[in-house]
């Protein structure tokens, strides 16, 4: 049996970051812990960029972006979608999921979701560092461990255990 395993650790890797302001309070608590957990995996601080778009609608759009130039290794998406009396909040949720996988799929890059999709502003803060946990810590992790895996997948099953 060959198992590819990724490694954990980010240095030296060039992650790029898209948040949406829009909700930004909830946003800038995703930010932080994405943040805090590439460095915690020792991705440096200069390695880190990070773009501001208006909403979650147009973070696909700015992962595409960061992605076509190459620089980067990984990206995070970080934003929040609270649900509201209107079929609007399916519509965005559709766009930005749709647009995200779409990026991955063409570019290659890996694209981390920690774009937070809830029914209230309360569930949104219990995931943006409360009761359960900072999602944008989780997509830094997500995002480092696809970065290390992908090239060796590429490689091929001769660097596998």
């Amino acid at each position: 049996m060959k198992v590819f395993e990724s490694e954990r650790t980010g240095g030296p890797l060039r992650v790029a970051i898209v948040v949406g302001r829009f909700n930004h309070l909830v946003s800038v608590r995703l930010l932080e812990g994405a943040n805090a957990e590439l460095h915690r995996r020792g991705v440096a601080a200069d390695d880190i960029h990070v773009a501001w778009v208006p909403g979650a609608f147009e973070i696909p759009q700015a992962a595409r972006a960061l992605a076509d130039t190459g620089r980067y290794q990984a990206i995070i998406t970080l934003g929040a979608v609270i649900r509201g009396g209107t079929p609007h909040f399916d519509f965005v949720c559709d766009g930005v999921t749709d647009g995200v996988r779409e990026v991955m799929r063409d570019t290659g890059v890996p694209v981390a979701f920690g774009v937070l999709t809830t029914d209230d502003v309360e569930q949104a803060f219990e995931r943006a560092g409360g009761e359960h946990g900072n999602k944008g810590c989780d997509a830094a992790q997500a995002a480092v461990e696809m970065a290390r895996l992908l090239p060796g997948l590429a490689e091929g099953p001769g660097n596998a255990s």
